[in-house]
C-alpha cells in the first residue's frame, strides 16, 4: 500500500521490526470475506469455519449479499473475522449458564450485539445502545433481523450509565477509534488517520471507560476492544485506566495457530490480531475483571409500564409461540413482549435511559386492529401454526424485498408472512383482487436487476 501515511508506516515499521514487509505485503491481498450464521434460524453450511467461532465460515469469495433473501431475513450476518474473537473473550471470562445482564455500549451497526445475543441464554438481557441516533436504525434493523426478544435498544451517552450503578454482569466496550486495523478495506479510514486523531481517540476512550465503568458489577467482566494497532488507543489506555480502578486482565486460552499475539505489559494483558498473522483484519481486545465480590442489588423503579387492554392481549398471546413465560406491554401505540423475568429490568431502563425499542414489536395498535409488526415476521417466537409463510422463490423474494406488486392466486386473505425457504422476510395483507406488500419501505432494496454470472 503506497498511499500509507508516513507517521503510520514509521509507527509500524517500528513496532514490528524484520515483520514489517509481511505486514506491508499483507495489506495488499484481498480482504477476507466471512459471516457468521444465525444458529436459530439457519445451521451453518457453506464456507471455512473460523477456528474461534463455531457458527462463523470464511467465503471464497465475496457474493452480492444485497441479493440473497437469505442475509435480509437474518440468517447470518456479514462480520469481520477478526471481531468474532469476542466470542472466546466472553465464553472464558463469564458463566452463561444463567441469565445474565449484559451492556454493548457502543453497538451500531449491531454484529456484536447479534453475536452476544447468539451466545447469551433466552432469559438474559442485552442492552444494545447506540450515542448517535443516526446509527441507532440499522442497529434496529440488524437487531430485528435476528429474531430475539430479550433485548433493549437504547440511544444514551456513556455517563447516563451511572444512572444504574453495578447493574450489568458483562459490559462491552468496541470503542470508537481510528481504525488502523480497517486500512485494507475501508480506504476513507486511511485518509482520515493522523497523529492527532489517534491522541482525539485515545481521550475519547479514556472518557467511555470512566463514564460506563461504575455500571459494571463487582466482579463482572468488562471487554474493551478496538479496530486499530497502536499502543495509544490499547496497551496505554488500559496501563492508565488500571491505575484508576480496581481490575485484573483475565488471561485467554488462544491456540498458537489461529496467530492472536499475546501483547504484556507488567500486569495488562491484551490480545492483537495483525493482517500478517491472523486470517482478518487489524483487531484488538483486552478483558477486565472489576475487584470486589457481586453484590445483588435491586434500583427501585416505578410501575409506569403500560398494558395491553384483555383482547389485545389475547391476540398477541396467539401471534407467538410459547416456549417461556412472556411479558407483554405497550411502547407508545406498539404491541410488544419480552421474557417475563425482565420486566423488572425493563422497567428500571425506561425510566433511567432513552429508550428506542424493546423487545420484539407484535403489533401497532390502529383504532380496533392490530396491524402485525415487520419485526414479528422475522422473530424466532412469530407462531408459525398461525402464520406459516408463503414461500416465494428468489426472483419472488427479491420481488418483494424491493417492495414491488406480487400476485399470489390461491392464498387466503388477511396478514401473511413472506418467507424463502422457510424463513420470514416480512407482511402482506392479501385483499380480494390486489395483495398489499408492507415490507418497510425505509428498508427496500433499492438496487436494480442481479447481474448476470
Amino acid at each position: 500500500m503506497a498511499d500509507l501515511p508516513e507517521a503510520f508506516k514509521n509507527q509500524m515499521q517500528t513496532r514490528l521490526g524484520p515483520a514489517f514487509e509481511a505486514f506491508l505485503e499483507s495489506l495488499d491481498q484481498p480482504s477476507p470475506v466471512s459471516i457468521r450464521y444465525n444458529t436459530a434460524k439457519l445451521q451453518p453450511a457453506a464456507g471455512t469455519p473460523i477456528p474461534w467461532c463455531p457458527s462463523g465460515r470464511y467465503l471464497n469469495e465475496r457474493p452480492l449479499f444485497t441479493f440473497d433473501p437469505r442475509f435480509h431475513a437474518g440468517g447470518y450476518y456479514v462480520q469481520e473475522a477478526s471481531s468474532m474473537l469476542i466470542e472466546q473473550a466472553v465464553l472464558q471470562s463469564i458463566n452463561l449458564s444463567k441469565p445474565r445482564v449484559v451492556l454493548d455500549l457502543c453497538a451500531a451497526p449491531g454484529g456484536k450485539s447479534t453475536h452476544l445475543l447468539s451466545l447469551l441464554d433466552p432469559e438474559s438481557l442485552l442492552v444494545a445502545n447506540e450515542v448517535i441516533r443516526s446509527r441507532a436504525n440499522i442497529l434496529i434493523e440488524n437487531i430485528e433481523k435476528w429474531g430475539a426478544d430479550n433485548v433493549v435498544v437504547t440511544n444514551s451517552d456513556p455517563s447516563d450509565f451511572d444512572r444504574l450503578p453495578e447493574s450489568f454482569d458483562l459490559i462491552l466496550v468496541d470503542a470508537p477509534c481510528s481504525g488502523e486495523g480497517l486500512f485494507r478495506k475501508d480506504p476513507e479510514a486511511m485518509q482520515e488517520w493522523s497523529p492527532k486523531n489517534v491522541d482525539l481517540c485515545s481521550l475519547r476512550q479514556r472518557r467511555i471507560l470512566s463514564d460506563v465503568w461504575p455500571a459494571l458489577k463487582q466482579g463482572g467482566v468488562l471487554i474493551y476492544s478496538t479496530c486499530t494497532f497502536n499502543h495509544h488507543e490499547n496497551m496505554d489506555n488500559l496501563a492508565w485506566f488500571a491505575k484508576q480502578c480496581d481490575l485484573t486482565f483475565e488471561k485467554l486460552k488462544l491456540p498458537p495457530a489461529w496467530g492472536v499475539e499475546t501483547m504484556s505489559q507488567n500486569t495488562i494483558t491484551g490480545y492483537q490480531c495483525l493482517p500478517h498473522r491472523v486470517n482478518g483484519e487489524g483487531f484488538f481486545f483486552a478483558v477486565l475483571r472489576k475487584g470486589g465480590e457481586p453484590i445483588e442489588k435491586r434500583i427501585r423503579s416505578k410501575e409506569t409500564l403500560q398494558l395491553p387492554s384483555a383482547t389485545q392481549l389475547g391476540t398477541a398471546k396467539d401471534w407467538v409461540m410459547h416456549g417461556q413465560d412472556e411479558f407483554f406491554f405497550l411502547h407508545g401505540q406498539h404491541l410488544r413482549v419480552m421474557p417475563a423475568l425482565l420486566k423488572g429490568n425493563l422497567q428500571v431502563i425506561l425510566e433511567r435511559l432513552h429508550v428506542l425499542q424493546a423487545g420484539t414489536g407484535i403489533g401497532e395498535i390502529m383504532k380496533n386492529r392490530i396491524v402485525p409488526d415487520h419485526a414479528l415476521a422475522l422473530s424466532v417466537k412469530r407462531n408459525k401454526n398461525l402464520f406459516p409463510g408463503i414461500d416465494l422463490d428468489r426472483t419472488l423474494a427479491l420481488d418483494y424485498l424491493r417492495k414491488n406488486p406480487l400476485h399470489l392466486p390461491d392464498c387466503e386473505t388477511g396478514f401473511q408472512v413472506i418467507a424463502f425457504e422457510g424463513l420470514g422476510l416480512g407482511w402482506v395483507n392479501i385483499l380480494p383482487g390486489r395483495v398489499n406488500n408492507l415490507f418497510p419501505a425505509s428498508r427496500r432494496v433499492r438496487l436494480g436487476d442481479e447481474p448476470k454470472p
